[in-house]
C-alpha cells in the first residue's frame, strides 16, 4: 500500500476520534474568531465611523484661523474626496431694535457632508440661499414684533427658517453665543472681515477609507502649528472615548481567544501524538523509512490544517454576515465591500497555529525508537522542553503582530502569558503540595482522588494551569464587558439631562429655579459662570496657546484660553476627591483643580494659581484635586473656588435638565418667560450616543461567544490530555479488586478539586489582570467582585467535575481486560 494512500486512510479513521476531531474544532475556532471578528469589525468600523462622522459633518475636518493654500483643495479633488468649507466668526445681529452677539456659520453649497441640519421650522431648502439667513432656535425670541428682515455688517438678510441643531454643533454648552447659517457666497458683502479678525475656516472632506488614509499622509506634513487635522477618534468627546474603548476590547478579547484555541491545538495535538507511539514504532519496525513517516503525519497535519482552515472561513464568513443582518439598518450589509484581509488573516492564524503549536509534538513523534514495540516504557528519543516554548511562543507572536499591528501590544501579551503561566504554575503547586498532607488524613475515595494528584503532581500542573486559564481569560473578558457597558450606561442613563440653561442672569436665579420647580423639571444646581484666565503658576507668567517670542520657553504651560470659573460650598456630584480636601465654606484663598488639568499644567496640592478676571488679579492655593465625569450631561469645570474669592464678581449662570415627558410646550414657555436665556437641545445627541453604544454591544457580546468557545475546548483538550495515564491506573485498580464505585467516586473527586482549585486560582489572577486592564487601558473604576471568590471555584468543580466524569465513562465502564488491552 502506498504511504500517502495509508495516510488518508489513517486520517479519515483518526477524524472520527477525540484528538483529531479537538484539533480540527481548536483550528476551526481559531480561524472563525479572527475571520468573523476582522469582517464584523471591518464593518462597524465603517458604520460607526459613517455614524460617528455626521458629529463632523464630514469624515475629516481640517481647522485653520486663516485660508490654506488651493493646492490642499485641488489635491483634494483630484483624490475624488468631496470638499465643503465652513467659516466662523462672531458678529453683532440687529432685527428691527434688537441687537445680539451670535456666532455666524457660513458655508458653502454642499454643508454638510454627513449628516444633516435637524429643522425646528420647515427649512425651504438644503441651505440658505444668497440673501438669506437660518437662525438658531435661541434666536427666535429677536423675532417676535422685529419683523423677518436681519441685518448683520452692511448688509441684510431675509430671516427664512430657524433650525434646531446642526450636526458639528458639537458639545460645547458655554460656546453661549447662538447660531446664524449664512452662504459662504454673503460673507464678503457683510463688510465684518476685516484684517484682525478672529475666524475659524473648516474644510471638510468625505469619500473613500483609502481615498482619505492617503490624503492625510500627503496633508498632514504641510499643517503648521495653528492648524488642525480631525476626525473622530481625536475628538476629545464621549463618542470617541467609546469608539477606543470597544476597539481596544474587541482587540484585546480576540487575541485571548485565538491563544486560548492555539493552547487547545497544542495541548490536542500532544495527545494525538503520544497516541502513536506504538504505531511509528510499528512502521519502522516493518521496514518504513523516515522519509514514509514523516510524510505520513505531515499529511495528516497538512489535511487536518486544510479541513480546520476551509470550515473556519466558511462558518467565520457565514456567522459574520449573519450578526451584520442583526445590526441596526444603517449598519447593515448595504454598500459594505469586504476586503481580502479577514480571509488573509484566517488562512494564517490556521497555518501558523496548526505549525507552531504541533511541532514539538510531532518532533517526538518522529523520534519514536523500533524497540517500543516490544517494551512500553521506552519512549521517543528526549528533546529539548525549550523547543517546545519556543515554537509556542514565536507562533504566538506572529498571529499577535499579524492581526494586531502592534509591537508592543505583542509583547505585553507574550510576557502577560508567560508570567500568567509561571504564577498559576507556582500557586497550582503549592495547593496540590497542601492536598498531598490532606491526602494522608482521609479516606475512602477522597483519599484515592488526592493521592492521583500526587502521583501525577506534573500532569496535573499542566492540567491545572490549563483549566484556570480557560477560566480566568473568560472571567475577564465577561467583567470587562459587563463594566464598559455598565461605564457607558452610567454616562447616559435615563434621564440624563438633555437641555442646557445658559446666560441665567443673577437676578433671574430664583424665579428659574421657581419655574422649574412649578414644572417638576428635573434640574441640576444652577451654577455660577465667570470668565477669567490663568496668569501665573507659583509666580511664574504661563505661556499662551502659541509661544511668543518674547516668552521664555520654560515658563509654565497655559490653558491658552478664558476659562468657565465657578464657585461652590459643596463638592459636585460625580467629582470625588483624589487628593487633598475640599474647602470650607468661609474659605479665602483656595481653590479645587481637575485632575487632568492638574497634570497638563504640573500643578499638585499647595501650588499658588493666579487668575485674572475683568483685568483684576488674585492668588489662590490648590487644596484639592478632583476627578471629573465629563461624559455626563451636567455642568463640570476645571476650577472651583470657595464663594468668598469671587465674591466681587458678577456671574451668570447655568443648569441642565432633562424634559419631563409629556409636556411638549416647556421649552417654548421658558423661552417666552426667560427671553434673554438660552436653550441648549442635546437630546439628539444623546440618542446617537445611545445608539453607537447599543452598536458596539452587540459586538462585544460575539467576543464574549468566541471566547467561551475558546476557554471550552481548552478544558476538552486538558480533560482528554489525561486519559492514558488514567487508563493504566484504573487497569491496575480493577485488578486488585477496586469496585467501581470507588474508582467512580475518586475519578469524580479528582476533577471537582482540579475545578475547585482553578477557580480559586482564575479569581485570584484575574482581579490581578482586571485591575492592572483597568488602571493602565480602559481608564475604569476598580471595584471587586466578591461573589466570585465563592461562586468560581464552586462553577469550576461542577463544570469540570462533570466535564472530567463524561470524558472518563468509558474507561469507567470497562473491566479490567478491556482496559488492558486498550492500552
Amino acid at each position: 500500500m502506498n504511504h500517502r494512500t495509508l495516510a488518508w486512510r489513517l486520517f479519515r479513521r483518526e477524524l472520527m476520534r477525540g484528538q483529531l476531531r479537538l484539533i480540527v474544532a481548536a483550528l476551526v475556532l481559531a480561524v472563525l474568531s479572527v475571520t468573523s471578528l476582522a469582517l464584523v469589525s471591518e464593518r462597524l468600523q465603517q458604520g460607526l465611523s459613517s455614524e460617528a462622522s455626521k458629529f463632523l459633518a464630514a469624515d475629516r475636518v481640517l481647522r485653520s484661523p486663516s485660508k490654506i493654500d488651493e493646492a490642499i483643495i485641488i489635491k483634494a479633488a483630484s483624490a475624488d474626496l468631496q470638499v465643503a468649507q465652513v467659516l466662523e466668526f462672531q458678529s453683532m445681529l440687529f432685527v428691527g431694535e434688537q441687537l445680539q452677539l451670535v456666532s455666524v456659520k457660513a458655508v458653502t453649497e454642499n454643508y454638510p457632508l454627513k449628516g444633516s441640519v435637524e429643522a425646528l421650522t420647515t427649512l425651504p431648502s438644503k441651505l440658505p440661499q444668497r440673501g438669506e439667513v437660518w437662525f438658531d432656535s435661541r434666536l427666535n425670541q429677536l423675532l417676535q414684533g422685529q419683523g423677518s428682515l436681519a441685518e448683520l455688517g452692511d448688509a441684510n438678510f431675509d430671516v427664512s427658517a430657524s433650525f434646531a441643531r446642526l450636526p458639528d454643533g458639537g458639545f460645547n454648552v458655554f460656546a453661549s453665543a447662538p447660531t446664524v447659517l449664512m452662504n459662504l457666497s454673503d460673507v464678503e458683502q457683510t463688510g465684518v472681515i476685516q484684517p484682525g479678525s478672529r475666524l475659524t475656516w473648516q474644510y471638510q472632506f468625505s469619500g473613500g477609507e483609502a481615498e482619505l488614509e492617503t490624503f492625510s499622509e500627503w496633508v498632514k506634513p504641510q499643517l503648521t502649528t495653528s492648524q488642525r487635522w480631525v476626525d473622530v477618534k481625536s475628538q476629545d468627546s464621549p463618542l470617541s472615548r467609546a469608539l477606543e474603548r470597544a476597539e481596544q476590547f474587541m482587540l484585546l478579547a480576540t487575541l485571548l481567544g485565538i491563544a486560548l484555541a492555539c493552547t487547545a491545538v497544542g495541548v490536542a495535538a500532544r495527545r494525538y501524538c503520544q497516541r502513536h507511539y506504538d504505531a511509528v514504532a510499528m512502521f519502522k519496525t516493518l521496514g518504513a523509512s523516515h522519509r514514509q513517516i514523516r510524510e505520513i503525519f505531515a499529511l495528516h497535519l497538512g489535511l487536518t490544517t486544510a479541513v480546520g482552515i476551509v470550515i473556519g472561513l466558511v462558518l467565520g464568513y457565514a456567522s459574520a454576515f449573519l450578526m451584520m443582518t442583526l445590526l441596526p439598518q444603517e449598519l447593515q450589509l448595504g454598500g459594505f465591500t469586504p476586503s481580502l484581509r479577514p480571509l488573509y488573516l484566517g488562512i494564517a492564524t490556521g497555518v501558523i497555529a496548526a505549525a507552531g503549536f504541533t511541532l514539538y509534538p510531532m518532533l517526538r513523534l518522529l523520534s519514536v525508537p523500533p524497540m517500543r514495540v516490544l517494551r512500553k516504557d521506552v519512549g521517543p528519543i528526549g528533546l529539548a522542553g525549550w523547543l517546545n516554548g519556543l515554537a509556542a511562543v514565536l507562533a504566538l507572536a506572529a498571529l499577535a503582530y499579524i492581526y494586531s499591528g502592534n509591537f508592543t501590544l505583542t509583547w505585553v501579551l507574550l510576557l502577560g502569558v508567560a508570567v500568567l503561566a509561571l504564577v498559576l504554575a507556582i500557586l497550582g503547586f503549592a495547593m496540590l503540595s497542601w492536598g498531598r498532607q490532606l491526602g494522608v488524613r482521609t479516606g475512602s475515595s477522597l483519599q484515592l482522588a488526592l493521592a492521583g494528584l500526587r502521583r501525577r503532581a506534573g500532569d496535573n500542573i499542566v492540567q491545572l494551569v490549563g483549566f484556570s486559564v480557560a477560566l480566568m481569560l473568560l472571567l475577564t473578558v465577561l467583567a470587562l464587558r459587563q463594566d464598559l457597558l455598565q461605564d457607558w450606561q452610567q454616562q447616559l442613563p435615563e434621564g440624563t439631562p438633555d437641555h442646557f440653561l445658559i446666560n441665567i442672569a443673577d437676578y433671574q436665579r430664583d424665579e428659574m429655579q421657581q419655574f422649574l420647580n412649578d414644572n417638576h423639571v428635573k434640574a441640576t444646581d444652577l451654577y455660577p459662570v465667570i470668565r477669567g484666565r490663568l496668569g501665573s503658576i507659583n509666580g511664574e507668567t504661563v505661556r499662551r496657546s502659541v509661544t511668543k517670542e518674547d516668552e521664555p520657553e520654560q515658563a509654565p504651560r497655559g490653558i491658552g484660553r478664558e476659562l468657565n470659573l465657578t464657585f461652590r460650598t459643596e463638592l459636585p456630584p460625580n467629582n470625588p476627591l483624589t487628593a487633598g480636601q475640599w474647602f470650607a465654606a468661609d474659605a479665602t484663598d483656595e481653590v479645587s483643580l481637575e485632575s487632568s488639568v492638574a497634570d497638563r499644567l504640573e500643578v499638585g496640592l499647595g501650588d499658588r494659581l493666579s487668575f485674572v478676571i475683568d483685568g483684576k488679579e488674585f492668588s489662590v492655593t490648590v487644596t484639592s484635586l478632583r476627578q471629573v465625569n465629563w461624559e455626563t450631561m451636567q455642568p463640570n469645570f476645571f476650577m472651583i473656588f470657595p464663594p468668598a474669592v469671587l465674591a466681587e464678581f458678577v456671574p451668570t449662570y447655568i443648569a441642565s435638565f432633562h424634559h419631563p415627558v409629556g409636556q411638549p410646550e416647556l421649552v417654548g414657555t421658558l423661552v417666552r418667560q426667560f427671553p434673554t436665556v438660552s436653550v441648549i437641545d442635546v437630546g439628539t445627541m444623546i440618542a446617537q450616543l445611545r445608539q453607537v453604544v447599543n452598536q458596539v454591544s452587540l459586538a462585544l457580546a460575539w467576543v464574549i461567544a468566541v471566547v467561551a468557545a475558546a476557554s471550552a475546548l481548552l478544558l476538552m483538550a486538558q480533560t482528554e490530555a489525561g486519559m492514558a495515564a488514567r487508563q493504566q491506573e484504573l487497569a491496575i485498580m480493577r485488578t486488585l479488586g477496586a469496585s467501581g464505585r470507588l474508582l467512580r467516586g475518586a475519578v469524580t473527586w479528582e476533577f471537582v478539586l482540579l475545578g475547585a482549585v482553578a477557580g480559586v486560582l482564575a479569581t485570584l489572577v484575574a482581579e490581578l489582570l482586571l485591575w492592572l486592564i483597568k488602571t493602565q487601558l480602559f481608564e475604569l473604576v476598580v471595584t471587586p467582585h466578591w461573589s466570585w471568590w465563592w461562586s468560581i471555584p464552586l462553577a469550576g468543580a461542577l463544570f469540570i467535575g462533570t466535564l472530567g466524569r463524561l470524558a472518563c465513562r468509558r474507561l469507567l465502564a470497562n473491566n479490567c481486560a478491556v482496559l488492558l488491552s486498550q492500552r
